[in-house]
């Protein structure tokens, strides 16, 4: 069974995200979607806020893909994570040549770290390269609309938070 696992924080998870989820269940039988606790961004949801809108949002994924999706949030080294969930494969999206240049230090880190786990880059659609979470929520906070950038169901979450 090849088990991939996605690292990210996910705050919130957007379109991009989920394009990403989708097509990597094409590379892995089960993918692990680590949320990752990075007290460090000092995110605008919760941990368990931010595990629950991926397991609404991912929820009907194994049934279309025939991969098995687990949400799990970490707080560990990625490759710690990785070997915990018995993944070999990390799963990695990007937007732009900028995102590159960190992933590919993650990468070199990584491997001197495990080098029994890969990486694998996968290209956002086009659609969807512009989306970058900190950009969703600083709109929704000023008000503008977000329904290009996530579901429903996050936008609603990121309007109830911003109208306290």
């Amino acid at each position: 069974m090849r088990v991939g696992l996605y690292p990210g924080t996910f705050d919130p998870v957007t379109h991009g995200h989920i394009d990403i989820i989708r097509r990597a269940c094409s590379l892995v039988d089960r993918l692990v979607i680590g949320v990752a606790v990075n007290r460090d961004k000092g995110p605008l949801f919760t941990l368990e806020e931010r595990v629950a809108m991926i397991e609404i949002e991912v929820g009907l994924l194994t049934q279309a893909t025939g991969c098995e999706v687990v949400v799990r949030p970490f707080d560990n080294l990625l490759t710690h994570c990785a070997n915990d969930v018995g993944a070999t494969i990390i799963i990695r999206g990007l937007r732009a040549v900028a995102d590159f240049e960190y992933e590919y230090q993650m990468v070199g880190m990584n491997r001197a770290l495990d080098d029994t786990i890969e990486t694998v880059f996968l290209m956002a659609e086009a659609q969807h390269q512009a989306i970058a979470s900190k950009l969703v929520k600083e709109i929704a906070r000023l008000g503008g609309d977000v329904s290009k950038f996530v579901t429903p169901a996050v936008k609603a979450a990121l309007l109830e938070r911003f109208s306290d």
